[in-house]
């Protein structure tokens, strides 16, 4: 048996990110200035776990500066393909170079994950990844091939993209996180479950946790993220997901309620056997 907090994650990327997107303005109208890493974020939550991913801001390959700051961590996870403003890891590019480069020095790294890699609703008829399903199988084969231990490949899908006709893609991942972009849709989170577990029933399956409304460009209440947290929860508790991957350091030293709330639930949960 583990505990609860052993199964939770932090998605970490460079401080300052969702302050200043890829055009330059503060698209998502965050408040104050974040100056927090992943290192601090991962200790401010109190969890020990990091999925560290690029933005169009970085960071950029040679990682080994940002790798020795989570160096400490228990377990980290890099972005192959990082952020949808991460343009230069469209049509079959990455970093897994790098990502494996990391892996071969630093023993904490246990696997690559893919942000933002289906299309937006806009896009999706034209086409529906960044990668070829070629190329997504080859980035899976060089990881499970890894020298030193198996790698994990994982993958975001967003539930507004669960009924795209992506199995192929969700078949050759081993980790799936399911995120819900927009706050209005966290009252469908049932009904998204279950399309989930239909289309990953195989999988190692987390909940995608914001800790605030970038989708509608807006704070969460405290009861949204009391919603959704206690779902999750519960989730874990019928082996429906594994843990909960939570957005993220960018946002934990802003002044958010909906953080110091998630701080506190973790501390008074996270201990508990599952």
């Amino acid at each position: 048996m583990t505990k609860l907090k052993d199964n939770f994650w932090l998605w970490g990327q460079n401080p300052g990110s969702h302050h200043v997107n890829s055009m330059g303005d503060n698209s998502y109208k965050l408040p104050g200035k974040n100056l927090m890493g992943s290192k601090e974020g991962c200790e401010c939550l109190g969890i020990d776990k990091c999925c560290r991913v690029a933005m169009a801001a970085g960071p950029f390959p040679p990682f080994d500066e940002e790798a020795e700051k989570i160096k400490d961590l228990k377990e980290v996870v890099w972005s192959a393909i990082g952020a949808g403003s991460v343009k230069h890891h469209n049509d079959d590019k990455s970093d897994l170079d790098e990502v494996l480069k990391m892996a071969q020095i630093y023993p904490n790294v246990s696997g690559a994950v893919l942000d933002d890699f289906f299309s937006s609703l806009e896009f999706a008829d034209k086409k529906l990844a960044r990668h070829s399903i070629e190329s997504i199988k080859n980035m899976r084969d060089r990881l499970h091939g890894f020298s030193k231990r198996k790698l994990d490949l994982w993958m975001v899908w967003y539930t507004y993209q669960l009924d795209y006709k992506v199995r192929d893609y969700i078949d050759l991942c081993d980790v799936i996180t399911m995120w819900t972009w927009k706050g209005c849709d966290l009252p469908n989170l049932d009904k998204n479950m279950e399309k989930f577990l239909a289309q990953a029933p195989e999988k190692r399956r987390l909940a995608g946790c914001y800790m605030w409304n970038y989708g509608e460009q807006k704070p969460l209440t405290v009861d949204d993220m009391k919603f959704q947290c206690e779902k999750y929860y519960n989730w874990i508790q019928k082996g429906w997901i594994e843990g909960i991957v939570f957005c993220s350091n960018c946002i934990c030293d802003i002044g958010l309620d909906t953080v110091e709330w998630t701080r506190n639930w973790i501390a008074e949960i996270g201990d508990e056997k599952v």
